[in-house]
C-alpha cells in the first residue's frame, strides 16, 4: 500500500517556488511536471506550488477563497479524516491570503480534528507553532509548519496502520485544492491554469483506493466515488487542451462535494 509520507516530505523542498511567486515574472506556460512528484508512477501535484503557479498567471484575490466555516463535529473517523484534509488545504489558502486570524483558527481546528482520529499528540506542537507564526505574520514559518503537520498526520496514521484514513486525508485535501484551483481558473481562464487539472492517473489512484474501503459505508464516500467518475473523462483528455466549460464543470462537482464534506448529513 502506498504511503503518502513521501509525497508530503517533498513539499518543503519546493516551498521557495510558492514564496517567490508574486515577485517572479509570469511564465508563458506552466509545466506541471515541475510542480509534482511521482509516487508509485502517480503524478501528485503539490497544492502549495499550484497556488504559487496560479499567482504567476496573474493576481489572485486569495481572500475571496478563504473559508471560515469550521464545519460540524463528526464522530465517524472517515468523515473526520476527509474534513482534516480540507482544513489543511484551507490553511495553505489562508496563508496565500495572509489572513492571520483564519490561519490561527485553522491551527486549532487541525488539532481538534487530529485528536478525533487519535493523532492529536503528534500534531500539538505544530498547531502551536502555526498559531505563533501567524501572530507574527511569519508566513514562511506558517507554511513550513503546515507542511510538517501534513507529514506528522500521515506518519502517525501509518504507524498505527490507519493507512486508509491517511488516504482520505489526502483525498480531502486534493478535492479542496481542486475546488479552489478551478474557481480561480474559471474566473480568469488560461490554458496554462487549466492544464493543472490534467491529473487522470491521480484520479484513478483515488478511485482504486476508495474501492478498497467497503467498510466506510457512508453517503459522502459514495458521493465522492460518483464525483470522481464524473470528473475522470473531463480531465483525461490526452494531448488536447482542457476548455473553459470543463473547468467550470469540475468546479461545480468539487464545490458540491466540498460542501458535502463540511455539512452534517
Amino acid at each position: 500500500m502506498m504511503s503518502f509520507i513521501r509525497y508530503f516530505k517533498i513539499v518543503g523542498l519546493l516551498c521557495s517556488f510558492a514564496l517567490c511567486a508574486n515577485a517572479a515574472q509570469a511564465p508563458q506556460q506552466i509545466n506541471i511536471s515541475q510542480l509534482s512528484t511521482k509516487v508509485e508512477d502517480v503524478v501528485v501535484p503539490l497544492p502549495n506550488e499550484i497556488f504559487g503557479a496560479l499567482n504567476k498567471l496573474g493576481t489572485v484575490n486569495w481572500r475571496a477563497h478563504v473559508r471560515s466555516d469550521k464545519g460540524p463535529n463528526f464522530t465517524e473517523r472517515p468523515r473526520i479524516a476527509l474534513l482534516l484534509g480540507t482544513v489543511i488545504a484551507d490553511g495553505f489558502i489562508a496563508v496565500q491570503a495572509e489572513d492571520a486570524e483564519t490561519v490561527k483558527d485553522i491551527g486549532q481546528r487541525v488539532l481538534t480534528l487530529s485528536k478525533g482520529i487519535g493523532v492529536g499528540t503528534s500534531i500539538t506542537p505544530h498547531a502551536k507553532a502555526i498559531i505563533e507564526a501567524a501572530d507574527k505574520r511569519n508566513w514562511s514559518n506558517v507554511r513550513k509548519e503546515l507542511d510538517r503537520t501534513q507529514n506528522s498526520v500521515q506518519q502517525a496514521m501509518n504507524e498505527v496502520h490507519d493507512e486508509k484514513l491517511s488516504q482520505l486525508v489526502s483525498l480531502g485535501g486534493w478535492l479542496r485544492g481542486t475546488e479552489v484551483l478551478t474557481s480561480v481558473v474559471n474566473e480568469h481562464f488560461s490554458s496554462d491554469g487549466a492544464e493543472l487539472l490534467h491529473q487522470p492517473d491521480l484520479l484513478t489512484y483515488f478511485q482504486k483506493r476508495l474501492q478498497g474501503m467497503p467498510e466506510f459505508d457512508l453517503p459522502i464516500i459514495h458521493q465522492i466515488q460518483d464525483a470522481l467518475v464524473e470528473v475522470k473523462p473531463l480531465i483525461d483528455v490526452g494531448d488536447r487542451q482542457i476548455p473553459p466549460e470543463t473547468v467550470k464543470k469540475v468546479n461545480e462537482i468539487t464545490t458540491r462535494i466540498g460542501q458535502g464534506i463540511v455539512t452534517k448529513q
